[in-house]
């Protein structure tokens, strides 16, 4: 199973900046499910007083989604795509949101001190997840928030086979038609070699993340696409 990976992934992503908000809308629930799983972060006071990462922003809807969330948070939105991220950035935004160009692999160059952390459609794209995740860790505050939202399938040889009917049937030749065949071939193999959610919540343990657990979205992507919540260790708590 060929996938695309670092600077590679990254142009395809370029090529298809241009369109993708388009094919993402064939997808029902898209949007709504993006909010769904930012609020599922639990931000109390609209965000006022947080710092806020939205790591894999793309073209700017998961940012849209933390932001309707937490409206009065400092966000900073990230992402390895030039392409995804000047499509973001031509968006309408308030002054408490900007954006950085960086892979996700080195947030050194972003800094830290961030309350709460949202991934969308990220881990299953990057090289090594666990070097991402022990980033995401660093930059967190201790006890702050991550929330990834992700293709991750629960195991069952359905939820497989409806993933590859709904690539097979809608996604791929959609694709196709708008000249990005190749990225979308990718992100629907990348799906199938990802993760289930049993080894993603355990993978996250092994991070040294705290408090992990996963919940479904709804509609056809039961089964297929997750909330998976956890938080990073309290340090004032640890210490004897």
């Amino acid at each position: 199973m060929t996938l695309l990976h670092d600077g590679e992934l990254s142009a395809a992503f370029d090529h298809a900046a241009r369109r993708y908000d388009l094919l993402t809308a064939v997808n029902p629930g898209y949007r709504a499910d993006l909010r769904r799983s930012a609020r599922r972060l639990r931000l109390p006071g609209g965000g006022r007083g947080l710092r806020l990462l939205d790591l894999g922003c793309g073209t700017g809807t998961s940012t849209a989604a933390l932001l309707a969330t937490a409206p009065h948070a400092e966000i900073v939105a990230v992402d390895a795509s030039a392409g995804m991220l000047e499509r973001a950035a031509a968006k309408p935004w308030p002054p408490g949101v900007s954006f950085v160009h960086a892979p996700a692999e080195e947030l050194a160059g972003v800094g830290g001190g961030f309350d709460a952390v949202f991934a969308a459609y990220l881990f299953r794209n990057v090289t090594d997840p666990d070097a991402v995740l022990a980033a995401v860790r660093t930059a967190l505050e201790p006890g702050g928030r991550l929330a990834v939202h992700e293709y991750t399938l629960s195991g069952s040889a359905a939820h497989r086979a409806v993933w590859t009917a709904v690539c097979r049937g809608i996604v791929l030749p959609a694709a196709r038609l708008a000249g990005d065949g190749g990225l979308y071939r990718h992100l629907w193999r990348s799906v199938l070699a990802f993760d289930t959610v049993p080894e993603f919540t355990a993978r996250l343990r092994r991070t040294g993340f705290r408090q992990v657990r996963a919940l479904p979205l709804p509609g056809w992507q039961t089964g297929i696409t997750h909330t998976v919540l956890a938080a990073a260790p309290d340090v004032r708590q640890e210490t004897p």
